[in-house]
Protein backbone atom coordinates (compact mmCIF):
# COMPACT_ATOMS: atom_id res chain seq x y z
CA UNK A 1 0.00 0.00 0.00
CA UNK A 2 2.80 2.41 1.17
CA UNK A 3 4.30 1.87 -2.57
CA UNK A 4 1.11 2.43 -4.16
CA UNK A 5 1.26 5.67 -2.36
CA UNK A 6 4.58 6.73 -2.98
CA UNK A 7 4.50 5.62 -7.15
CA UNK A 8 1.06 7.71 -7.26
CA UNK A 9 2.62 10.64 -5.36
CA UNK A 10 5.74 10.46 -7.75
CA UNK A 11 3.79 10.59 -10.71
CA UNK A 12 1.39 13.25 -9.58
CA UNK A 13 4.94 15.43 -8.67
CA UNK A 14 6.50 14.57 -12.16
CA UNK A 15 3.36 15.91 -13.99
CA UNK A 16 3.21 19.42 -11.78
CA UNK A 17 6.70 20.05 -11.96
CA UNK A 18 7.55 18.59 -15.40
CA UNK A 19 4.66 21.26 -16.23
CA UNK A 20 6.24 24.40 -15.20
CA UNK A 21 9.30 23.38 -16.55
CA UNK A 22 8.16 23.63 -19.88
CA UNK A 23 6.20 26.35 -19.71
CA UNK A 24 9.85 28.12 -18.93
CA UNK A 25 11.37 26.69 -21.44
CA UNK A 26 9.03 27.81 -23.90
CA UNK A 27 8.96 31.55 -23.34
CA UNK A 28 12.12 33.38 -25.03
CA UNK A 29 13.17 37.23 -23.77
CA UNK A 30 13.03 39.48 -26.82
CA UNK A 31 15.58 42.37 -26.68
CA UNK A 32 16.43 45.94 -28.56
CA UNK A 33 19.94 46.39 -29.91
CA UNK A 34 20.85 49.83 -31.29
CA UNK A 35 22.96 49.75 -34.71
CA UNK A 36 25.21 52.77 -34.00
CA UNK A 37 26.86 52.57 -37.75
CA UNK A 38 23.14 52.77 -38.96
CA UNK A 39 21.70 54.16 -36.07
CA UNK A 40 18.73 52.14 -36.39
CA UNK A 41 17.45 49.58 -33.42
CA UNK A 42 17.17 45.87 -34.19
CA UNK A 43 14.52 43.69 -32.33
CA UNK A 44 16.30 40.17 -31.44
CA UNK A 45 14.60 37.16 -29.75
CA UNK A 46 17.10 35.62 -27.00
CA UNK A 47 19.01 32.93 -29.04
CA UNK A 48 18.13 34.31 -32.45
CA UNK A 49 22.08 35.32 -32.68
CA UNK A 50 24.81 34.81 -29.88
CA UNK A 51 25.40 38.07 -28.11
CA UNK A 52 29.46 38.28 -28.84
CA UNK A 53 28.36 37.99 -32.69
CA UNK A 54 26.34 41.22 -32.22
CA UNK A 55 28.76 42.62 -30.33
CA UNK A 56 31.55 42.32 -33.21
CA UNK A 57 29.24 43.49 -35.69
CA UNK A 58 29.07 46.62 -33.27
CA UNK A 59 25.45 46.56 -32.19
CA UNK A 60 25.28 47.62 -28.62
CA UNK A 61 22.53 49.39 -25.75
CA UNK A 62 21.32 45.61 -25.70
CA UNK A 63 17.67 46.27 -23.53
CA UNK A 64 15.46 43.64 -22.70
CA UNK A 65 11.68 44.43 -23.82
CA UNK A 66 9.26 41.84 -23.36
CA UNK A 67 8.87 37.58 -23.36
CA UNK A 68 7.22 35.80 -26.58
CA UNK A 69 6.87 32.34 -27.08
CA UNK A 70 9.39 29.96 -29.26
CA UNK A 71 6.42 27.71 -30.17
CA UNK A 72 3.05 28.21 -32.01
CA UNK A 73 -0.27 28.14 -29.91
CA UNK A 74 -3.89 29.39 -29.61
CA UNK A 75 -3.68 33.07 -29.46
CA UNK A 76 0.06 33.69 -30.84
CA UNK A 77 1.02 35.17 -33.95
CA UNK A 78 4.53 34.40 -35.77
CA UNK A 79 7.13 37.19 -35.66
CA UNK A 80 9.31 37.10 -38.34
CA UNK A 81 12.58 39.35 -39.18
CA UNK A 82 13.47 40.71 -42.39
CA UNK A 83 16.51 42.96 -43.39
CA UNK A 84 16.59 45.27 -46.13
CA UNK A 85 20.33 45.64 -47.62
CA UNK A 86 19.57 48.66 -49.19
CA UNK A 87 18.54 50.75 -46.32
CA UNK A 88 20.13 48.57 -43.87
CA UNK A 89 16.62 48.35 -42.39
CA UNK A 90 15.54 45.45 -39.58
CA UNK A 91 12.00 45.25 -39.11
CA UNK A 92 10.10 42.53 -36.94
CA UNK A 93 6.54 41.71 -39.08
CA UNK A 94 3.53 39.75 -37.49
CA UNK A 95 2.42 36.87 -40.16
CA UNK A 96 0.10 37.74 -42.54
CA UNK A 97 0.95 41.82 -41.60
CA UNK A 98 2.36 42.27 -45.24
CA UNK A 99 2.26 39.44 -47.66
CA UNK A 100 6.19 38.13 -48.24
CA UNK A 101 5.87 39.18 -52.11
CA UNK A 102 5.34 43.02 -50.75
CA UNK A 103 8.04 42.68 -48.40
CA UNK A 104 10.64 41.17 -51.20
CA UNK A 105 9.34 44.24 -53.04
CA UNK A 106 10.45 46.71 -50.89
CA UNK A 107 13.70 45.48 -50.75
CA UNK A 108 13.17 43.04 -48.11
CA UNK A 109 15.42 39.87 -47.88
CA UNK A 110 16.34 37.29 -45.35
CA UNK A 111 12.99 36.28 -43.72
CA UNK A 112 13.28 34.61 -40.64
CA UNK A 113 10.83 33.27 -37.96
CA UNK A 114 11.92 35.10 -34.46
CA UNK A 115 9.05 34.34 -32.13
CA UNK A 116 5.57 33.92 -31.72
CA UNK A 117 3.33 36.66 -29.72
CA UNK A 118 0.55 36.88 -27.98
CA UNK A 119 -2.74 38.53 -29.87
CA UNK A 120 -4.96 39.78 -27.20
CA UNK A 121 -4.53 41.40 -23.97
CA UNK A 122 -4.11 39.18 -20.73
CA UNK A 123 -2.87 39.00 -17.41
CA UNK A 124 0.88 40.41 -17.39
CA UNK A 125 0.84 41.59 -21.00
CA UNK A 126 2.13 44.59 -22.61
CA UNK A 127 1.36 46.23 -25.39
CA UNK A 128 3.69 46.45 -28.08
CA UNK A 129 3.95 48.86 -30.93
CA UNK A 130 6.59 49.88 -34.36
CA UNK A 131 7.64 53.21 -34.85
CA UNK A 132 9.16 54.46 -38.28
CA UNK A 133 11.73 57.14 -38.82
CA UNK A 134 11.14 58.22 -42.20
CA UNK A 135 14.51 59.87 -42.76
CA UNK A 136 16.22 56.54 -42.28
CA UNK A 137 13.23 54.23 -43.34
CA UNK A 138 14.14 52.44 -40.14
CA UNK A 139 11.54 51.13 -37.66
CA UNK A 140 11.79 50.33 -34.01
CA UNK A 141 9.74 47.69 -31.61
CA UNK A 142 8.56 50.07 -28.45
CA UNK A 143 6.42 48.53 -25.37
CA UNK A 144 3.88 50.81 -24.36
CA UNK A 145 5.29 50.80 -20.79
CA UNK A 146 8.46 52.56 -22.55
CA UNK A 147 8.97 56.47 -22.72
CA UNK A 148 8.45 57.34 -25.96
CA UNK A 149 8.80 61.21 -25.73
CA UNK A 150 12.82 60.27 -26.36
CA UNK A 151 11.86 58.11 -29.90
CA UNK A 152 9.59 60.92 -30.51
CA UNK A 153 12.04 63.42 -30.22
CA UNK A 154 14.11 61.59 -32.23
CA UNK A 155 12.00 61.74 -34.97
CA UNK A 156 10.02 58.01 -35.08
CA UNK A 157 6.21 58.76 -35.82
CA UNK A 158 3.44 56.23 -37.15
CA UNK A 159 2.98 54.55 -34.45
CA UNK A 160 1.29 51.15 -34.76
CA UNK A 161 -0.19 48.38 -33.20
CA UNK A 162 1.73 45.10 -33.75
CA UNK A 163 1.07 42.03 -30.61
CA UNK A 164 1.14 41.72 -26.87
CA UNK A 165 4.31 40.92 -24.82
CA UNK A 166 4.72 39.47 -21.78
CA UNK A 167 5.92 41.31 -19.09
CA UNK A 168 8.33 39.44 -16.43
CA UNK A 169 10.22 40.74 -13.99
CA UNK A 170 14.29 39.32 -13.78
CA UNK A 171 12.53 37.67 -10.54
CA UNK A 172 9.85 35.32 -12.38
CA UNK A 173 11.54 32.32 -12.61
CA UNK A 174 12.20 32.23 -9.26
CA UNK A 175 8.42 32.63 -8.29
CA UNK A 176 7.71 30.19 -10.63
CA UNK A 177 9.60 27.59 -8.68
CA UNK A 178 7.53 28.25 -5.76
Amino acid sequence: MKRTIIVVFTVFAALLFGNRSFAQEDLVRVFRWYIPEDQQYCTVADGEYQDGQLINWGWSDKTLMFWAYRTPGPGRVAVNGWYNPVSRAHISVCEDEFSDDAMLKNGYTQKHLQFYALTRRGSNTLCVYRWLLSKRHAWITIPEDTDTDVYIKKGYHHKSYQYYGISRNVDAPIYDQL
